[in-house]
């Protein structure tokens, strides 16, 4: 299952679609204009929340949440390292590796893929390209995908 995301350069608080390999909107992510902390929210076409994805701004290192159905399902930290940035995800025991810095990584569990995902250049905004073998995976990751998007927009800004 591909997705992709695109976000927009110029907007009050983050609003994109997800779109599917047909160019479809299947997924919607909004975030809040002003709040403590970065708060992101996914949808599915019907406006049922999927997703909701929360800053814990009380933390030495960036470090987000992600909750389904109410229920706190994984947790994205940013690690002290010397060079390159690194991500542990805990709960669903998945393992980050690639080069973040160009947006190209795996999310993988053991040796399976979880999530490819490549950021597109040459276009306006952020555009990424999510590739999720098990269709089962595809909510979670791509929630962990936008809280390590996070983490590193943060850090730029």
């Amino acid at each position: 299952m591909q997705l992709y995301m695109k976000q927009k350069v110029f907007s009050w608080k983050d609003k994109f679609s997800v779109k599917d390999s047909n160019g479809e909107d299947k997924y919607f992510v909004e975030g809040k204009a002003i709040s403590i902390g970065k708060k992101l929210r996914v949808y599915d076409k019907n406006g049922t929340e999927l997703a909701f994805i929360n800053e814990k701004v009380v933390s030495f290192m960036p470090k987000f949440c992600v909750e389904m159905n109410g229920e706190e399902v994984a947790v994205i930290k940013k690690k002290i390292t010397m060079f390159k940035p690194k991500y542990l995800i805990e709960g669903p025991g998945w393992e980050v590796k690639g080069d973040f810095l160009s947006h190209n990584y795996d999310i993988v569990d053991s040796d399976r893929i979880i999530v490819s995902i490549h950021k597109k250049w040459m276009s306006w905004g952020d555009s990424f390209e999510l590739d999720i073998p098990d269709e089962k995976n595809e909510i979670l990751a791509m929630a962990v995908v936008l809280a390590i998007d996070a983490v590193m927009d943060a850090q730029n800004n």
